[in-house]
C-alpha cells in the first residue's frame, strides 16, 4: 500500500528587477526568487483534489505584487515579507520557505564620481538567502554568497601529505591558490542589520584569504571561518565550500626553456573539493 511522504510545491526561477527611485539617484536590484510551501496538500496528490492548492502562477504574481509595495532594503527582509504574506493568507500552509539570489550590480564610477543611474555587473557572484518559517514559529535565516571567485599567487603551500604507490603529486612550497567559494551563515536571530553584517563578513573573509599563509585549502578555510565568527557575533555558524581550482605548472622543457613558477595551465576539472562548517 502506497502512502504520501514529505512533500511541498512552489514556484522557482521567478526573476525580478527593481528600481528604487530617489530624488538624486536610483538604486537597482536583480533577484531570482523561489517559493516553496508545505502544508495540507495530501488530497491533491492522492485524490486529484486541487481545492487546497494555491496555483504556482499566483505565487509568481505574489512575488511581483509584494515587491511593488515593499520597502525591504535587503533580500532577507523581502524574503520574510513575502513568506509572511503567503502564510497569513493561506491557512492550509504550515511552512513557507523562500530562497532569493541577488546579482551583484554596482554603481558605475565615472571620472571618480558614482553615477546616479548607471550600473555594472561585478561578476558571476550572487548574494543568497534562505528564509524558513513554520506557521507557529519564527524565521530562520541563512544568508550567503555563491561564486565568490578569489585567487592568490603566493603564500600557499601543500606538503606533508600521504604518499603511496599511486601518488604523483609533487610537494609545493609556493603555489597558486584559487577557488570559487560557496558560503552560508546562520543568524542567531532575525534582528541584525543584514546588509551591514553581510558586508562585514565578506570583507573579513577576503582579508583573511589574502593574508593567510596557507598549508592547505582546509587550513585556509578554517581560519577564514574563524575570522568571520569573530567579526560577526550576529551569526551562529558559517559553512564554506571551497573547490581548489588548480593552476598546473606548464612543462616548457621540450622547448629548452625553464619555468620558475611563471607559466601555468588553469583547469577547473577535475578539482579538489573541501567543505566544512565552523561553529562557535
Amino acid at each position: 500500500m502506497a502512502r504520501l511522504g514529505a512533500n511541498c510545491y512552489g514556484k522557482s526561477r521567478v526573476r525580478l528587477s527593481r528600481i528604487t527611485r530617489s530624488a538624486d539617484r536610483h538604486d537597482f536590484n536583480e533577484w531570482t526568487v523561489q517559493v516553496l510551501l508545505h502544508g495540507d496538500f495530501e488530497t491533491s496528490f492522492t485524490e486529484a483534489d486541487n481545492s487546497r492548492i494555491l496555483p504556482t502562477d499566483t505565487m509568481k504574481n505574489t512575488v511581483y505584487s509584494i515587491a511593488r509595495r515593499s520597502s525591504a532594503a535587503t533580500i532577507e527582509e523581502f524574503a520574510m515579507e513575502l513568506g509572511d504574506y503567503l502564510l497569513n493568507n493561506n491557512p492550509q500552509v504550515s511552512k513557507a520557505s523562500i530562497e532569493i539570489d541577488e546579482k551583484c550590480w554596482e554603481r558605475l564610477v565615472i571620472d571618480r564620481i558614482p553615477d546616479a543611474t548607471t550600473f555594472k555587473l561585478a561578476g558571476d557572484e550572487v548574494q543568497t538567502v534562505r528564509a524558513e518559517r513554520d506557521r507557529e514559529g519564527g524565521w530562520v535565516i541563512t544568508s550567503g554568497v555563491d561564486g565568490l571567485t578569489i585567487l592568490k599567487t603566493t603564500k600557499s603551500a601543500f606538503t606533508g601529505y600521504i604518499k603511496d604507490r599511486l601518488t604523483t603529486l609533487k610537494p609545493a612550497a609556493d603555489r597558486i591558490l584559487g577557488t570559487r567559494a560557496t558560503i552560508r551563515w546562520d543568524y542567531v536571530s532575525v534582528s541584525p542589520k543584514f546588509s551591514e553584517v553581510r558586508a562585514r563578513i565578506i570583507a573579513v573573509l577576503l582579508k583573511e584569504f589574502a593574508a593567510h599563509h596557507s598549508m592547505s585549502v582546509q587550513h585556509t578555510l578554517f581560519d577564514m571561518g574563524k575570522a568571520a565568527l569573530s567579526a560577526a557575533p550576529e551569526i551562529a555558524r558559517i559553512h564554506l565550500a571551497m573547490p581548489n581550482l588548480h593552476h598546473l605548472l606548464a612543462d616548457l622543457s621540450h622547448f629548452g626553456q625553464d619555468n620558475p613558477n611563471h607559466i601555468f595551465v588553469p583547469i577547473d576539472e577535475p578539482h579538489g573539493y573541501i567543505e566544512a562548517t565552523i561553529e562557535r
